[in-house]
Parts: C-alpha cells; structure tokens; sequence
C-alpha cells in the first residue's frame, strides 16, 4: 500500500479566485492498494492542503494497521481505523481523509476481483446521474465574462451551474443575477460561499437568492458553527448545503439531526470513503434528504462519485469538473465521466471503479509543498 502526493501548478491565466483565496496550484494524494494476488486498486485521499502529511499518514500509521488484512473487509478495515484512529487519540479529519482513499481502492479490487463494475457491487445500475458544472470555476470573474463562461457550459448541456459566492454581497448578487438574465430559462443556479460569509452577509443575500432561484447556498459559515447555520436558516427559503468538510457519519448524524442544512454533500475522499457514504446515505435516506457528493481533485474520486450515486435512492446532482487544465482529470488518469446529451452522467462498465491511473504521470509530478491559495 502507497500513497503517492502529487501536485502541479496553475497558471496564471487560468487561476480562479474564491471564498479562499486565488488557486496557484492543484494537489491531491492517489493511494494505490495490492494483494498478495496481484490485484492492484486505486483510491483517492483528499489533499487537506496538505497533501504530503495525508500521504505520510497513509505510508505509516495506516499502513501498519491495515496490512496483512482481507482486502475484501472493507468493514473491518474501515473498523481497525476508526478504533486506532478516529474514536481516540488519533488524526481526526487526516486520518479520515487518509482512510478514504485505502477504503476507495479496496472497493476498487473488489470489483476487479468480481469483474464487475462498483455500482453493481453497491445494488445500483447503470441509470443516469444528473450533473451540474462545478469544480474549482466559475469564480470571481467580472459579471459579463463569468455569464461566458456559465452560458458555455449551458451549451453543453449542464442543467445547473454552480457560481462562486462569499467575496461581497454587493458583487456576490451582480454575477448571480447576470447570470440568471445571460443563461437559458429553466438552468438551475446553485452558489457556494466556500465559509466566506458572516452572519449579516447572509442575512443580506439570502433574500435576494430567493427572489433570483438559486437553488442552494452553500457552506456560508465553517462545517462547525452550527450556531450560525440555525441562525441564518431563517433568513430566506433558499436551502443551505454542506457537507464536504464534515467527517464520518458522527459528524452527519448532528446536520440531520438539527433540521438545518437541507443538501448533504459528503466528499468520498473525505468522509471516509464508499464504505463510510454509503452509509451516510441511508443515514439521509431515513430522513428523505437528498445526497449531492463534493467531488475531489482527480478523475478517481470522480467516477467513483457517479458509482455511488447510481447505487443510492436518495442521490442527487454529481458535480461535474470543469475546472481548466486539471491535470488529474485529464492525463492523471482515463476519461472519468462524459456528459450525455441529456444533461446526465453514467458510471463507468468496467471493473471496480473503472479508470486507469498513468503512475509516470505520478513521478513527473511530485508535491508542491505550500498553501494552494493566497
């Protein structure tokens, strides 16, 4: 078992800003998993914007606690983690990031093992997955140049786009209304303020995305201030999403529980991987709420995204990446999702999660250390 940090730089030209800052470059960390029979399954661990700590965990710690283990006990695998690591004394969100990705490559060789495809491992089938534009995009371009980029993403047959919000309220509801008159009747907006908002921000915008109908406002605050969530819910009818930086199902089992945030979006290589979303699915499926997966760096998490969702009664939206020049999606690893004509995705036919992974483009690109924004 390896886990392999990798990073590359973001031009200039095609840097986004956001809640967070301006991109200057793209990590992610590919766990590669292989049995003493010789099957070989990729996973996707979550950077942490620090992708060379996330995979030290996954070569050390982890590894010493899951070697010589079933492959095929993704539920004991996941068990031996979460007693060594998360449930005391451990790593916390890393160690869940870390098992993500050990957990998506044991899912991986299962389905090789099977010559199936993960979605028929999981009780799914091969049925479409309604997608909308998202990725690191769609930033804080002037009002005329991001309904450009929004009304060509229409045009390829996105049914949602989802813009980049938390910068200033004032600008925040320009680009969101620009684009609501420059893209076609009937395409869904969705806004993510990536936690770049106050309590009086939202109370400022939250009317206003009500009367433009966009369909979610997403992580106004950080994932633990809960405080500010229940507050603000009653600002406005627009729901609030989050997810993508909350951990495990303990950590879900508190935003179902409050009746606050409408739109659950775990992220595969965070939450603690298939085993662990899988199972905060049902966790939301009890409560009728939808699941709209985050989706990581990589064209792995990206098909195995589409997997999940095809295997779920509760999934929604997959969020497809269409961030410019993301290596990782496009020489990383084979095409990891195609758009149909009809605005969906379908997952992949062949075995196990169903992309190749090009490891030379692992050596030529090793970790960049430093922030990914400034």
């Amino acid at each position: 078992m390896r886990g392999y940090p990798t990073s590359f730089p973001v031009p200039p030209g095609s840097a986004v800003s956001l809640g967070i800052g301006r991109t200057v470059k793209r990590d992610a960390v590919v766990v590669k998993v292989t049995t003493d029979e010789g099957l070989v399954g990729y996973g996707e661990a979550h950077h942490g914007r620090a992708p060379g700590p996330i995979a030290h965990l996954v070569n050390t710690t982890l590894r010493g606690l899951v070697l010589g283990l079933d492959p095929t006990d993704t539920v004991g695998v996941w068990d031996r983690v979460y007693r060594s690591q998360l449930a005391s004394h451990g790593m916390g969100a890393a160690a869940s990031m870390a098992l993500s990705g050990i957990d998506m490559a044991l899912w991986d060789i299962r389905g090789k093992a099977v010559g199936w495809p993960l979605y028929k491992l999981l009780g799914g089938s091969a049925r479409p997955v309604p997608a909308y534009a998202g990725g690191v995009a769609l930033g804080y371009q002037p009002p005329e140049a991001l309904v450009d980029e929004a009304r060509a993403l229409v045009e390829q047959g996105y049914a949602a786009v989802k813009l980049r919000v938390g910068d200033t309220p004032v600008d925040d509801l320009a680009r969101v209304g620009a684009v609501r008159n420059g893209i076609a009747d009937g395409t869904e907006i969705l806004v993510d303020a990536n936690t770049g908002y106050t309590l009086a921000d939202a109370r400022r915008v939250m009317p206003e995305l009500d009367r433009l109908g966009v369909g979610w406002l997403e992580e106004p605050f950080p994932a633990h201030d809960h405080r500010s969530y229940a507050t603000a819910v009653g600002f406005g009818t627009v729901p609030l999403a989050a997810g993508e930086n909350h951990y495990t199902r303990f950590e879900f089992h508190r935003l179902v529980a409050d009746g606050v945030v409408g739109i659950l979006q775990p992220d595969l290589s965070k939450a603690g991987g298939v085993t662990e979303v899988s199972r905060i699915a049902a966790l939301a499926s009890a409560w009728k709420l939808p699941i709209h997966p985050h989706t990581s760096m990589t064209g792995i998490n990206m098909a195995a995204t589409i997997h999940l969702l095809a295997s779920i009664d509760n999934g929604g939206y997959f969020e497809g990446d269409v961030s410019h020049n993301n290596l990782f999606r496009d020489e990383l690893t084979s095409t990891p999702f195609e758009l149909g004509p009809d605005g969906c995705v379908r997952p992949l036919p062949g075995p196990g999660i169903g992309v190749e992974v090009d490891e030379d483009f692992l050596a030529a690109h090793p970790v960049i250390e430093g922030p990914g924004y400034v």
